[in-house]
């Protein structure tokens, strides 16, 4: 395993996903040229096929130039990529334009047998301002789309059970998923944090189907105002929670607690930096999953049976939403003030709504 160069400094603010975006495409391709030309330098060791996930479109592009066989990798839910493919035909509807910006407030579903997304909630048009939108829009989408034309084989993080309309519509999509490490392995591979197994031992001390499991995975920001409004939320059920809380879950690094928060849920609620989530999702102390609908937290929430609230950050996880809430029906999700904040009030209710008899 080698590293290649993204062109951020160590020291560089990761938050910006435009410039993020930008930086990526323009420095890893170069980078990855020098690697390929130095592999293949040794008669012994040549590569001949390279598999890129399809958001690194340079890549499959290089791949081409030095006649490589090439195969995009799908890691998000395939109809996101469906609907990528669609693209053209929403720009000559009028229903968004060139720069991916919607014109039409419309539910766009791509078969009866697929999930619905309102034009408000595609994936790059979550940022809160123009430009970023589109900057994702021409390296995150456009990009994507001629990779995957140009690519060999198209591979998805998804099986055929969780998106058989899909995988109908679309057969040059190959299901090779999902991929999920085994709850069977001694110790952990490929986390951004360590995990703090300690958890588990609080969940064992812990009813059945009692506890609400926190995550909201590695890029979710939170402001103060609404990390306070969850903390408080949280409390007010009177409920068990096991929350991850990243030492940047919110724009302070401190991630500062309201007064007093940390005394008074000391015996009901336990906080972590990270968690063994296949672990903790399959414990059956566990009762539902508030997530931030990550395609990976998705797949494991699912393959653990439990109920989500859904509280979706950015990208396909708007998408991945309507995919549980509306398509597969085991989740809810939440509603924000005039603000555009989840107020603890409506984190409490719907927790009681969704983990009632009724």
């Amino acid at each position: 395993m080698v590293s290649i160069p993204d062109g951020l400094e160590s020291s560089d603010d990761r938050t910006d996903l435009g410039k993020d975006i930008e930086l990526v495409s323009a420095v890893m391709p170069g980078e990855l040229m020098e690697l390929i030309a130095q592999i293949n330098s040794s008669e012994s060791d040549r590569i001949t096929c390279l598999i890129a996930d399809a958001c690194v479109g340079g890549a499959l592009e290089l791949a081409k130039k030095m006649g490589i066989k090439k195969v995009a990798f799908w890691p998000q839910v395939a109809t996101q990529l469906a609907l990528l493919l669609k693209i053209p035909n929403l720009i000559d509807d009028g229903i968004i334009d060139s720069d991916g910006i919607a014109i039409q407030n419309q539910i766009i579903r791509l078969s009866p047998d697929t999930p619905a997304i309102n034009t408000t909630e595609l994936s790059w048009s979550c940022f809160s301002d123009e430009l970023t939108v589109k900057i994702a829009f021409k390296l995150g989408v456009v990009q994507v789309l001629k990779a995957v034309k140009s690519a060999d084989r198209n591979i998805c993080n998804s099986s055929n059970w969780l998106e058989s309309g899909t995988f109908a519509s679309f057969p040059d999509f190959i299901p090779i998923g999902p991929f999920l490490a085994s709850n069977q392995l001694g110790k952990s591979v490929g986390n951004f944090w360590k995990e703090e197994s300690g958890c588990l031992t609080w969940l064992d001390q812990q009813p059945p189907n009692s506890v609400i499991y926190v995550a909201f995975g590695s890029h979710t920001i939170f402001d103060q105002n609404q990390f306070e409004e969850l903390a408080i939320g949280l409390e007010l059920t009177n409920r068990p929670f096991l929350w991850v809380v990243r030492e940047n879950t919110t724009e302070d690094v401190n991630n500062a607690y309201p007064m007093g928060f940390n005394e008074r849920v000391h015996h009901q609620g336990w906080m972590v930096s990270w968690a063994p989530q296949q672990k903790v999702l399959s414990h059956p102390s566990v009762a539902c999953f508030i997530s931030h609908c990550g395609w990976n937290s998705t797949i494991e929430g699912i393959g653990s049976g439990i109920p989500f609230l859904c509280w979706p950050y950015f990208a396909d996880q708007l998408f991945n939403q309507g995919y549980i809430c509306d398509y597969l029906k085991i989740g809810l999700g939440f509603n924000k003030d005039d603000s555009g904040i989840i107020r603890r009030e409506e984190i409490k209710n719907k927790l009681e709504q969704l983990l009632s008899d009724e």
